[in-house]
């Protein structure tokens, strides 16, 4: 047992104890309206009862009147400081909207073209060039380019290890997916993070401006940011919560660093700032009775460019836009797009037809991320008047907190087998130490701490466990997510596919 792992049970069994007391006599302001009122009391209701999400906040938005802007819980179980409509979660691909909006921005401008060939507007670039005369911003934004580029996706979203002219120069690896062709719809960040690239080369502005320059900066949204260490010195901001290594819910060992923050989920946002940003999609650029932007370009993001058809839990999705999936809850059409990472969640959604929109952001979503959902289904349903409602979501928590139990279950018994297999490496672990490298993918460094290897892969690091194969360690250097790494010959390792030499 670690020496932090009392304080996290005692600080998330403060945190929960406090929720069914509010549950039962929720205090609201005068003039609350009923639905904020009954949001509150399922919210705190529903957090009691999974346990294992430490805090989440909600937004709701009716037209042009936000209903409510609430914290729940804590942000982090080593403070236990409590979540507000000001504090800041990390809303992981969410962010392909922003990023999509600033770029439809830049497009009606006539700075570039979305529907052009790349090759068109680009300039001097390393992308090969019968892509580029073959693809388009379009293609991209809505997953439909049947690109791939393993390389920047793993370093912009994972290892953090990247540079401009290191990110520009790997737009050469590019490559025509062997199983997705073009103008079929497969879900990626490679497209959002090839089109930043290009436009960084082409036009000298980085993701960050860009988003911050056409989008955060007219929407008024002060406290949304790409920069995650200075809003972390600025604001609370959640961390995200996984379980702990020995079994309790505890801060994640990956947590996002600016490096890590990119264009196809970077952004930390508060509840305060998604109102302004629900009110803005359900008004076609409009907030606090002010145009933030021209008529018809919000709008333009939120039409279907890329079919699918797919479930989400209990949403059907039939269409991709500019950074929205377009479908159905229900018989009501819905634009949405979720996030998540490491054990961060957002649900970010609204129907036009009903002018109702909804965000909720929690911290913690491998034992029961559902319930970010379970939320914004409970504030659709309430709006409509169901009937069955506190029945029908009294059984559907009572079906999350059992999914729950059987997570936790298996993860334990996972993690009993693992503990008990034999080591299958020949040699002593200094044997393997060193820093390998892979030209496109980065570096791997293997480490002896404590008389244990360890794997590190930029930000990333992870106890080695044993596995069965030979010359072999298991690794989790994202968050219940297993990978090997296998020792070749004398010098070599390969990870996830990919070869590295020791230096």
């Amino acid at each position: 047992m670690t020496p932090l792992q009392p304080l996290y049970a005692t600080l998330f069994a403060l945190a929960l104890a406090v929720a069914p007391c509010q549950a039962a006599s929720p205090v609201s302001p005068p003039g609350t309206p009923a639905e904020a009122k009954d949001i509150d009391v399922f919210v705190r209701k529903a957090l009691a009862q999974a346990q294992v999400v430490p805090g989440l906040s909600v937004t709701v938005v009716q037209a042009d009147k936000v209903v409510m802007t609430e914290g729940y819980g804590v942000a982090d179980l080593r403070t236990g400081r409590t979540v507000d409509a000001d504090t800041g979660f990390y809303i992981a691909s969410a962010t392909k909207a922003f990023t999509a909006l600033a770029i439809a921005a830049m497009a009606q401008r006539g700075e570039l073209a979305l529907d052009a060939p790349l090759s068109g507007w680009m300039g001097k670039s390393s992308l090969p060039a019968d892509l580029a005369s073959s693809t388009s911003l379009t293609d991209l934004l809505s997953h439909r380019s049947g690109l791939e580029n393993e390389p920047i996706a793993f370093r912009a979203a994972y290892s953090g290890e990247h540079t401009p002219a290191g990110m520009s120069a790997l737009l050469a690896d590019t490559v025509r997916s062997q199983t997705t062709p073009q103008g079929t719809f497969s879900y990626t960040n490679a497209g959002y993070n090839l089109a930043t690239v290009l436009i960084e080369d082409r036009f000298g502005r980085d993701w960050r401006t860009l988003v911050n320059r056409e989008v955060l900066a007219p929407a008024g949204m002060t406290h949304t940011t790409a920069r995650i260490d200075q809003a972390r010195q600025k604001m609370l901001v959640a961390a995200g919560h996984t379980p702990g290594p020995d079994g309790p819910t505890a801060p994640s060992s990956l947590q996002k660093t600016n490096a890590t923050m990119h264009s196809a989920g970077g952004l930390v946002s508060t509840a305060r700032d998604m109102a302004r940003w629900l009110e803005i999609q359900l008004n076609d650029g409009v907030v606090d009775g002010h145009r933030a932007f021209p008529p018809g370009l919000v709008a333009s993001t939120h039409r279907p460019l890329a079919t699918q058809q797919a479930r989400f839990g209990p949403y059907t999705r039939e269409g991709y836009g500019l950074g929205w999936q377009t479908g159905h809850y229900g018989t009501e059409a819905l634009i949405h797009h979720f996030g998540n990472f490491a054990g961060s969640r957002a649900h970010v959604s609204f129907m036009p037809a009903r002018g109702l929109g909804v965000a909720v952001m929690a911290n913690e979503d491998l034992l029961a991320g559902e319930l970010a959902d379970l939320v914004a289904n409970y504030v659709y349903d309430r709006f409509a008047g169901r009937p069955d409602l506190e029945a029908h979501y009294d059984a559907e928590l009572a079906a999350l907190t059992a999914r729950r139990d059987k997570r936790v279950k298996g993860l334990a018994a996972s993690r009993a087998e693992r503990a008990s297999r034999p080591w299958s490496l020949r040699l002593p672990t200094k044997s393997y130490v060193g820093d390998y490298r892979n030209p496109a993918m980065g570096s791997v460094q293997v480490v002896e701490e404590d008389g244990r290897m360890v794997i590190r892969a930029g930000v990333m690091a992870s106890p080695a466990e044993a596995v069965p194969n030979p010359e072999s360690v298991r690794v989790e250097l994202i968050p219940l997510r297993g990978q090997t790494v296998r020792f070749e010959t004398p010098g070599r390792l390969v990870f996830d596919g990919q070869t590295y030499v020791r230096r």
